[in-house]
C-alpha cells in the first residue's frame, strides 16, 4: 500500500482522499494550505509520496521541507514554474523523485500528441494561423492555464514559430476545456479536449503517485506514459 501525505485539502485534495483506496493508497496525514510547510514538517508518520494540490506560491516552501524528509512529490499545482530550476536543484540534492504536471488527464496527454502532429504539419503552411482557448471554473486563479501554456510549448517544439493567440474564460463550474485551432484562407481545423468530471485529475494523480514510489529524479507525464 502506498502511503500518502496529502498537501492541500481543497476540491482536488478531497477527491484524492476519496479515491485513494481505489488505488491501494492510504492518506496517512493531511496538511492544509493554512499550515503549509510547518504542517509538512510536523506531520507524523512515514510517507512514500506527497501529493501537492495547493497554490503556486506554496510550492516554493513545501518542496524543500518534503525533500528534507526524503518524501517523493507529485505536484499538481500550476503557476509556480519561475522557481522550477531552484526546485529541481533541491530535489536532486536530497535524492527524491518529483513528477510535476499541469494536467493529470491521460486523455489530455494523448490529445497533446495530436496537437504536436498538427502543429508540425501546419508550420509549413505560411497562411495558416493558430490559437489556443481554454475555459475553467470561476475559482481557478491562473490564466491562461498551465495546460494551455504547455500546449503552446508543444506547438513551438513541433516547429510552429508564428504567433499563437492564447485566451481564457473563467465562468461557473467548468471543469476544463482546451481547444487548439488552425485557420487558413478557406478552412479551419480545431482539436478539443473536454473534461466532464474533475475526478479525472485526481485519478491521474493517484496513478502517478503509485508509479513514483521509490524513484529518484525529476519526471514529466511523458516518462510516466512511457513516451521518453
Amino acid at each position: 500500500m502506498t502511503r500518502i501525505l496529502l498537501v492541500g485539502h481543497g476540491r482536488m485534495g478531497r477527491l484524492v482522499e476519496q479515491l485513494a483506496p481505489d488505488y491501494d493508497c492510504h492518506v496517512g496525514a493531511i496538511v492544509t494550505g493554512a499550515t503549509g510547510a510547518r504542517g509538512i514538517a510536523d506531520a507524523q508518520g512515514d510517507f512514500d509520496v506527497a501529493i501537492d494540490f495547493t497554490a503556486p506560491d506554496a510550492v516554493r516552501g513545501n518542496l524543500p521541507v518534503l525533500a528534507a524528509r526524503g518524501i517523493n512529490v507529485v505536484i499538481g499545482t500550476t503557476g509556480w514554474h519561475t522557481c522550477e530550476s531552484e526546485m529541481r536543484a533541491i530535489a536532486a540534492e536530497h535524492g527524491i523523485g518529483v513528477l510535476a504536471a499541469s494536467n493529470f488527464s491521460i486523455g489530455l496527454h494523448i490529445f497533446s500528441g495530436a496537437v504536436a502532429n498538427a502543429a508540425g504539419r501546419f508550420a509549413a503552411q505560411d497562411d495558416v494561423g493558430a490559437w489556443i482557448h481554454e475555459a475553467h471554473h470561476s475559482g481557478k486563479k491562473d490564466a491562461p492555464s498551465g495546460t494551455a501554456l504547455t500546449l503552446q510549448q508543444i506547438m513551438r517544439k513541433a516547429g510552429y514559430t508564428r504567433d499563437i493567440s492564447v485566451s481564457s474564460t473563467r465562468a461557473g463550474a467548468i471543469p476544463g476545456t482546451h481547444t487548439v485551432g488552425f485557420d487558413g484562407p478557406s478552412e479551419t481545423v480545431t482539436l478539443t479536449h473536454t473534461v466532464r468530471d474533475r475526478a479525472v485529475f485526481a485519478r491521474g494523480a493517484l496513478e502517478v503517485t503509485c508509479w513514483l514510489v521509490g524513484k529518484k529524479g525529476w519526471f514529466t507525464m511523458n516518462e510516466f506514459l512511457g513516451h521518453t
